[in-house]
């Protein structure tokens, strides 16, 4: 098992939230229609990230945005390499994505191959009008054509650096760090 060791903190809590604010107002000033827009967050960490954008829209508009999760376990194109028996925690979308604007969301957008697997899982249930994606942490290294419209932060990494984003909600504390491999655990 990979071990490790934090290099640096790129995001406080504070931080966090001063960029999802200014990512509610980028979403209000490029939306035509929000009658027609929607959030779905991949689960794990996009959930809280499409909650709390939604959250901010309704300060701002008094007006909900609906918000979904998807989970893409089995839509994985290394599903083979990581389980043979997947955990599945199971897709909520309270509401048809047939022609609204939906907004997918991650914590961060790395090789663009989880965005492809959302993207697999998303159309599963129906044809949205336009998907847009919305990343906290843009960290390059595109193996898929995918960009994300809505970025946090663009951050540079190495192969062997790894972004770890951290919310409340799963982790019980808020930042976003960069770590990078130290080596294996010996008996793994």
């Amino acid at each position: 098992m990979p071990i490790t060791r934090e290099k640096k903190q790129l995001m406080s809590a504070s931080e966090i939230d001063r960029t999802l604010v200014r990512l509610a107002h980028e979403i209000l000033e490029r939306t035509e229609d929000l009658d027609k827009l929607a959030f779905i967050g991949i689960r794990r960490r996009g959930v809280p990230l499409a909650q709390r954008l939604s959250q901010k829209i309704e300060a701002l508009e008094q007006r909900q945005i609906p918000v979904g999760i998807l989970d893409i376990n089995l839509y994985r194109d290394d599903l083979s390499t990581v389980s043979h028996k997947p955990v599945v925690s199971g897709t909520d979308i309270g509401f048809s994505v047939a022609g609204k604007d939906i907004i997918l969301m991650d914590d961060v957008l790395y090789t663009g191959r989880t965005i492809r697997a959302a993207l697999d899982a998303l159309f599963d249930h129906g044809r949205p009008a336009r998907v847009q994606l919305l990343a906290l942490i843009d960290r390059g290294h595109r193996e898929l054509p995918i960009e994300a419209r809505y970025i946090g932060r663009m951050v540079q990494t190495t192969a062997n650096e790894i972004i770890e984003v951290k919310f409340q909600e799963i982790d019980g504390m808020e930042k976003v760090l960069m770590v990078e491999r130290a080596g294996e655990v010996a008996g793994s």
